[in-house]
């Protein structure tokens, strides 16, 4: 016969610490913290640089964006699209980059010690704020390049985006340090809102006809990118070599979008803003 104080009983069973308690956390050294915190000073002077640079070189280009509604009820023809108001390129691509240099510099400066805490515990919150603004706005972009120009499509661009950095967030405070096997019904879920826009992206340029070449470049490198950063997420929750330590996804991060956000803001300054 057992009593509540057995070690035995299935009561202190359920008591135990696991690692869904959120107890868990990851080891980050702290060579990999100075690492990250160089990386984050650094990645704040590269896109605060960027985002001076495209503000100071780039023509007043703007892109109209326009509204169609029907006339009469459902199925009555849409009149010709009238101008809603004009999106200056330029000014957007450095408010992406200096969304991202804000970033950097909250978490390697500012807010260091609140971003190192959280990367412990597996989640860093100050990424997918910043991604559901300036990826967006990326993603806005390369869709009005391939002529998705209307308000109410690029509103529905904007809402698959933020849903998909949203789930992405969803993905890693679900699944604390020590979770095994991962859940990756969020990931999942984030992939199919995520990529909607990308759809509707290649219809309009398979479409369209006399796509300058570097809209293509845009496309296909900016798809490229956007896939990269799902493929790390992924081999971060499948614990897939270098990725069990958590600190070496958060590092391939930054990379990727440094490297995304330069692609995109330079290809676009080449090929209509210069």
């Amino acid at each position: 016969m057992t009593t509540a104080s057995d070690p035995a009983t299935p009561l202190d069973r359920r008591a135990e610490p696991t690692a869904h308690d959120g107890d868990a956390r990851h080891d980050l050294t702290a060579p990999r913290l100075r690492r990250l915190r160089t990386w984050n000073v650094a990645l704040t002077v590269l896109h605060a640089a960027q985002a001076v640079a495209v503000l100071v070189i780039a023509s007043d280009f703007a892109i109209d964006l326009t509204t169609a509604y029907p006339a009469g009820p459902p199925g009555t023809p849409v009149p010709q699209a009238e101008s809603a108001f004009a999106v200056p390129i330029g000014p957007a691509i450095a408010v992406f980059l200096a969304l991202a240099a804000l970033d950097h510099l909250l978490t390697g400066v500012l807010l260091r010690r609140t971003y190192e805490s959280g990367l412990a515990r597996g989640v860093n919150p100050f990424r997918w704020l910043e991604y559901s603004l300036s990826s967006t706005i990326m993603v806005v972009l390369v869709a009005m390049y391939a002529g998705i120009i209307q308000v109410s499509a690029v509103i529905a661009i904007v809402g698959a985006n933020v849903a998909m950095i949203l789930f992405g967030w969803v993905q890693e405070r679900t699944n604390p340090p020590g979770r095994r096997p991962a859940d990756l019904a969020p990931f999942w879920f984030g992939c199919v809102a995520g990529a909607a826009p990308w759809v509707a992206i290649t219809l309009n340029l398979v479409g369209s006809e006399d796509v300058p070449a570097f809209v293509y470049g845009i496309f296909f490198s900016l798809f490229a990118f956007f896939m990269s950063f799902a493929v790390n997420q992924w081999l971060q929750y499948r614990q897939v070599g270098p990725w069990r330590d958590y600190g070496f996804g958060e590092s391939v991060y930054l990379v990727l979008s440094l490297a995304a956000k330069s692609a995109l803001a330079w290809q676009i300054v080449a090929g209509s803003l210069a």
